[in-house]
């Protein structure tokens, strides 16, 4: 027996939070409009130590210049990191670019296969 108000575990999320997320839920953020992996990690690795409102401008900017896993691959490591000057800690720049070449479309690695299947590269 569960207590009102409340959801069994694993259940989907109420309509309550939900209508919650509808109006708050900051859907304006560029990586909340896509289901592009690629957009969402580099999101991810920016939003980190940054504030939300310095990201925006940065990641529409480096996302233009490098759209995609296989160009930012294809780009020199100087040329990720300036193009990632103003988010502070170059490292991140650094260690999304290293997997981005790692998994080129010539490794024949299971997860680097398995992330161009995700993201609808060739193979």
């Amino acid at each position: 027996m569960s207590l009102p108000g409340t959801r069994r575990r694993g259940a989907f999320p109420s309509a309550e939070l939900l209508a919650w997320y509808a109006r708050h839920g900051r859907t304006h953020l560029p990586w909340r409009t896509t289901r592009d992996p690629y957009r969402i990690v580099v999101s991810e690795l920016m939003l980190q130590q940054t504030q939300v409102e310095r990201v925006i401008p940065l990641f529409e900017a480096f996302v233009e210049r490098f759209p995609s896993f296989e160009a930012l691959a294809a780009a020199d490591a100087g040329d990720v990191v300036r193009a990632w000057r103003g988010l502070g800690y170059n490292s991140r720049a650094v260690r999304l670019h290293a997997p981005a070449r790692a998994c080129s479309t010539r490794s024949r690695s299971p997860r680097c296969r398995a992330a161009r299947r995700t993201t609808g590269t060739p193979r």
